[in-house]
């Protein structure tokens, strides 16, 4: 009495593998054999790390990316297709967590893209390269600098010898000083990749601009935030000119770091100019011993500050008011680390046009360009070597963020 069951299964299987041969030969839905991709719906996913051991959290990248995709779903979708976002997997900083976020968004909930992907680790970007999964995230770490499937939305942050530097923070740290010429810079980073690849990329970029860089190191632990600074505070003050101290102090950290590191140099009497790229948040405002460790750092933006008031901004308030429900939620840097993801992967993906493939997205990336977003000018591969080259400085100042130096693109310089 089986057998006749296995007939009726293989039979059955047969006519599934022939309805979708021939639905993979017809023009109209030839999108149906390839992963997360239907007639109507385009999948993606993304990796976040928003719970990690020191508190830092990008949980808000989830949103921006929602944001955007709502906005693009709103509008009519991708060429007719909607986009259906899972949203972000936890990677909690863990090079572990980040390797099995992307593999199960791959091999169990099979999206057609990651998009945002934003942590400190991309233990992931290989297998995402070899899956040819298009992702799009924080070109933060060399991952995104070079591998054919993986896009910085603002290009490639920390490029391999023979790319190209972005000279944003040096430049405009040169204008908040004066000018470079006799002035000096501390750098300093976590003892990790992106800490190591930070130090070696700014040293070069800081030096190009004419600073002195006497003092560049990786060296704070990336897994235990220290509960004494003394140490490194004393090296820093004493690494300037003459044994004093530096004119500027650039940190390479996250928000706890940020706030414990500046916290010892004020207290140990240092005047000169404190620079990060987090700590754009009117989050850590609120609270008091928060807001004073931060007032007059200069934060260094990769993007149009939300104090300009461009189209492109009011669009963007407009759809993370919407994501959130219409509450007006405070902004943060990392809302537009995932929207700019998102919108550099629907922007491939509609020049792709309706027969989307791995393959048809990445002919569409090659060539790619656009103007006046809130990242600057885009363009692909360029992106691949080099960041799209924009950003300003913002200032902490008696609780609010000010524009210290607006944003401007600056010519990079070759990197060694």
């Amino acid at each position: 009495m089986f057998r006749p069951l296995r007939v009726v299964v293989a039979a059955a299987s047969a006519l599934l593998l022939a309805t979708a041969c021939n639905s993979a030969s017809s023009g109209g839905t030839a999108a149906s054999s390839v992963r997360g991709v239907t007639a109507d719906t385009i999948k993606v996913g993304g990796i976040v790390s928003m719970t990690t051991a020191s508190g830092y959290s990008k949980k808000d990248t989830d949103l921006g990316a929602r944001a955007r995709y709502d906005r693009a779903n709103a509008e009519g979708g991708i060429n007719g297709r909607r986009i259906e976002y899972l949203g972000a997997e936890d990677d909690g900083q863990d090079p572990a967590k980040n390797l099995a976020a992307a593999r199960k968004l791959v091999q169990r909930d099979q999206v057609f893209a990651v998009s945002p992907m934003s942590s400190v680790t991309f233990a992931g970007a290989d297998f995402l390269d070899a899956q040819k999964v298009p992702t799009v995230g924080w070109g933060t770490l060399p991952s995104f600098c070079g591998p054919a499937h993986i896009y910085g939305f603002n290009g490639c942050l920390v490029p391999m010898p023979g790319g190209t530097l972005n000279q944003t923070w040096p430049e405009s740290l040169a204008a908040v000083l004066g000018g470079a010429r006799g002035k000096s810079v501390a750098l300093i980073a976590g003892d990790n990749d992106a800490g190591k690849f930070g130090i070696r990329t700014f040293t070069q970029g800081f030096k190009a601009a004419g600073f002195q860089v006497p003092y560049a190191k990786a060296v704070v632990p990336a897994t235990s935030m220290p509960s004494d600074w003394s140490a490194y505070t004393k090296e820093i003050l004493r690494s300037g000119p003459g044994g004093g101290a530096p004119d500027a102090v650039v940190s390479v950290m996250q928000t706890p770091y940020n706030i414990g590191l500046f916290t010892a140099l004020k207290r140990s009497g240092y005047k000169g100019v404190l620079s990060d790229p987090t700590d754009y948040d009117p989050g850590l405002l609120a609270k008091d011993a928060t807001k004073q460790a931060l007032d007059g750092v200069h934060v260094l933006l990769q993007f149009q500050p939300f104090e300009s008031d461009s189209p492109a901004m009011r669009q963007f308030k407009d759809d993370i008011r919407k994501a959130a429900g219409g509450k007006d939620v405070p902004l943060n840097m990392h809302m537009m680390t995932g929207y700019m993801s998102a919108d550099l992967f629907l922007a491939i993906a509609a020049r792709a046009g309706k027969d989307l493939t791995v393959d048809s997205f990445q002919k569409a990336a090659d060539g790619f360009s656009d103007t006046g977003t809130l990242v600057g000018d885009r363009a692909e591969p360029r992106g691949k070597k080099e960041s799209f080259g924009c950003g300003a400085l913002v200032r902490l100042k008696d609780g609010r963020y000010e524009v210290a130096v607006p944003f401007k693109c600056y010519p990079p310089i070759p990197f060694a």
